[in-house]
């Protein structure tokens, strides 16, 4: 089973794809970001990263899609701006019959490290530690999005 992660953002989109193996154990299979300049339009952004996370399922055929759920934005455009990014990547899973399961940031850090209020720094960490990956993963975003996957993998692995 492959589950993709997705940490959505209009300036960078990461992504990060774990696969299950026989032992029911997360392996990494990839990740990645899609990074949108400021000076495109927003219809071209949003766009772009519609069309990046549509060839990735459409490559790497992951069975389900995890991602955080809205957060609480004290800016409004900042918030409007984040739902057309998500609703971007919901379509892409939507159009390929996927999935999509949502988590609040708080209950992807427990999940991952044990602590809802854990820096990114600490998630990165814990999920470098938890794929067994020597290497930091970059940028950032692409550690929240395979934090997301771990955390659809976490809550299924309880039920």
């Amino acid at each position: 089973m492959k589950i993709l992660g997705i940490d959505p953002g209009l300036q960078i989109t990461g992504f990060g794809i774990i696969e299950i193996d026989g032992k029911g154990e997360p392996k990494l299979f990839e990740y990645g970001h899609v990074r949108t300049a400021a000076s495109e339009g927003l219809s071209k952004r949003v766009f772009k990263i519609y069309a990046r996370i549509n060839a990735l399922i459409n490559e790497a055929q992951p069975q389900v899609m995890a991602m955080e759920s809205v957060f609480y934005a004290t800016n409004v455009k900042t918030a409007i701006t984040m739902g057309h990014v998500r609703g971007a990547v919901m379509v892409a899973a939507e159009t390929s019959g996927i999935p999509v399961f949502e988590y609040a940031p708080r209950e992807i850090k427990m999940s991952v490290v044990g602590n809802g209020a854990a820096s990114k720094e600490q998630v990165q960490f814990m999920v470098q530690h938890l794929l067994g990956l020597k290497e930091k993963i970059e940028p950032i975003d692409a550690s929240d999005a395979l934090a997301a996957a771990l955390c659809y993998w976490h809550r299924t692995n309880l039920k």
